[in-house]
């Protein structure tokens, strides 16, 4: 009996010592499970580290602005000298084309002024001055300059400037312009001579 009691003490003990490894065992198998989350997870940021992050966030991103602001500015200063540049030349070289168009009826007059030392036609003369004159206004013409009209026309300060009046041949000529002492000029419909005339009162 005693033997048996002591047998069934020892079964008693093995199955319990047997548990309890099984127990520890699964209890590391968790903790080992376990330990690869931990490791995983991030440690969660300070308050100071959150400003700290987005101190340097908006430290980069005005980094970029002034980076921005600065290549705008030389590109602005560039097309301002650009545009100085190419104004000066404009107002410096600006009639070439006028002036080139006029050298032909230079030409023309020293010509005449060569003919007229040993012409005896004076009617050819006046016809080859003629010929001149109307080849210079065609060409004032074609750079957008005309004539301001005057012949009877109703005086109009814009465009005339009366320097005498003078007692209208006819009524229907009170208020117009009888004579036309300085021719006046329009370029490209802006007046830059007015007409000089007189009016009939």
């Amino acid at each position: 009996m005693d033997t048996q009691e002591k047998k069934n003490e020892e079964m008693k003990a093995a199955a319990e010592e047997a548990a309890e490894q099984t127990k520890e065992e699964a209890s590391n198998e968790a903790a080992e499970e376990a330990a690869p989350d931990a490791e995983q997870q991030e440690p969660e940021q300070t308050p100071e580290e959150k400003l700290q992050a987005q101190v340097d966030s908006l430290t980069q991103e005005l980094d970029d602005f002034k980076d921005k602001y600065l290549r705008l500015s030389a590109e602005f200063d560039n097309y301002r000298k650009r545009t100085l540049k190419e104004k000066a030349e404009l107002i410096l070289n600006g009639g070439e084309k006028t002036i080139t168009t006029i050298l032909p009826v230079i030409d023309d007059f020293e010509r005449a002024m060569a003919t007229m030392q040993k012409a005896t036609d004076v009617d050819a003369v006046k016809e080859g001055v003629a010929l001149i004159y109307n080849k210079f206004m065609q060409i004032l013409g074609q750079n957008g300059v005309k004539t301001i009209e005057t012949k009877e026309k109703e005086l109009d300060t814009d465009f005339h400037d009366a320097i005498a009046m003078i007692d209208a041949p006819t009524p229907e000529l009170k208020g117009k312009i009888l004579d036309c002492v300085e021719t006046g000029y329009m370029l490209n419909d802006k007046v830059i001579r007015h007409a000089k005339v007189v009016v009939g009162k």
